[in-house]
């Protein structure tokens, strides 16, 4: 009797997690995607083409389940989302990838989840539990970690970190402008809105899209249409189903798996080989992600735990 009201709250849970490590994979594989189709487009063209390719399948998806429009109160997160996270974020981690490797960008671009946890707290009144703090802590040192190593292996310019810094900024102000819309509006939505918002923000680079579309050779047109497809439309809409499910900050600190995956990803697919240092910082990355979200499996095992409530059932029951 105990155990069927936790049932569906579990279900949720693993749902959430499922779809969040969806998010996470892609979003790695972008990382070498980017690296690879950059030589072919230009920074803002291939972020016109990513979202023009993201837009049209959200599109269809959305006319297939008749999504219709958002309401009215949630078009100020996507309109903040879509120009942050769609469109700057995009042109300018294409163009910062075009001066440092695929996993020195991952990593510099995750330091989102500090900026995203601090903005939380502050605008959103996410809690801050010490186990989420020491995870951060733990996977930020293991980003500096590689960051430090892949600079001493030459692969880093001032230029592609300070753009990938910017990227990471764009990207937390994104996440946090996202988190309020999806109370009122579906994560299939908030992500196809946002997505057309940055296709609108890129529009300028259209001419460009056209010239070197035609010059390109066809595997970095497909790796254009992939970015498109599943880091976009397929990531960013289980990104937004999670992120209406948890914390901004708890689905920040997820997304520090990334770098450790796009070291693997970049070793396998791009020939960039790792040093030790690097490993080391990515088991630390991913030992982080761990701690940050071991809180709730630990409660959850312990004998009589009492769930801790999501932070929209919190605000619920003190009205």
């Amino acid at each position: 009797m105990n155990n069927s009201p936790s049932r569906p709250a579990r279900r949720a849970e693993l749902l959430a997690a499922g779809a969040a490590a969806v998010t996470v994979v892609l979003w790695a594989s972008a990382f070498v995607s980017i690296r690879s189709a950059g030589d072919a487009y230009s920074p803002g063209a291939l972020a016109l083409g990513r979202l023009l390719a993201g837009a049209l399948t959200l599109g269809v998806i959305c006319l297939l389940r008749r999504e219709g429009l958002p309401p009215r109160s949630a078009w100020r997160g996507i309109a903040i989302s879509g120009l942050l996270w769609f469109g700057f974020y995009m042109v300018a981690l294409n163009w910062g990838e075009q001066q440092v490797d695929a996993g020195t960008a991952a990593l510099v671009v995750n330091t989102g989840p500090i900026l995203i946890a601090l903005l939380g707290a502050r605008l959103l009144g996410d809690p801050m539990p010490p186990r989420l703090l020491a995870g951060m802590a733990v996977s930020f040192a293991g980003a500096v970690t590689v960051g430090l190593s892949m600079s001493r292996e030459g692969g880093s310019s001032v230029l592609g970190v300070v753009l990938c810094l910017l990227a990471a900024i764009a990207y937390a102000g994104g996440v946090v402008a996202q988190k309020p819309a999806l109370g009122t509006a579906s994560p299939l939505q908030v992500t196809t809105f946002g997505c057309l918002v940055g296709a609108v923000v890129c529009l300028p680079f259209a001419g460009q899209l056209v010239q070197e579309a035609a010059a390109a050779p066809a595997s970095a047109t497909l790796n254009m249409v992939y970015l498109g497809v599943f880091p976009t439309a397929l990531a960013f809409t289980t990104w937004a189903y999670a992120l209406s499910r948890t914390t901004a900050s708890r689905m920040g600190a997820t997304t520090y798996a990334a770098p450790a995956l796009v070291v693997l990803m970049s070793w396998l697919f791009l020939g960039e080989v790792p040093g030790l240092l690097t490993l080391v910082g990515g088991a630390l990355c991913l030992a982080g992600v761990a701690v940050s979200r071991s809180r709730a499996a630990a409660r959850a095992a312990a004998p009589g735990a009492v769930p801790e409530p999501r932070p929209e059932e919190a605000k619920d029951s003190a009205r």
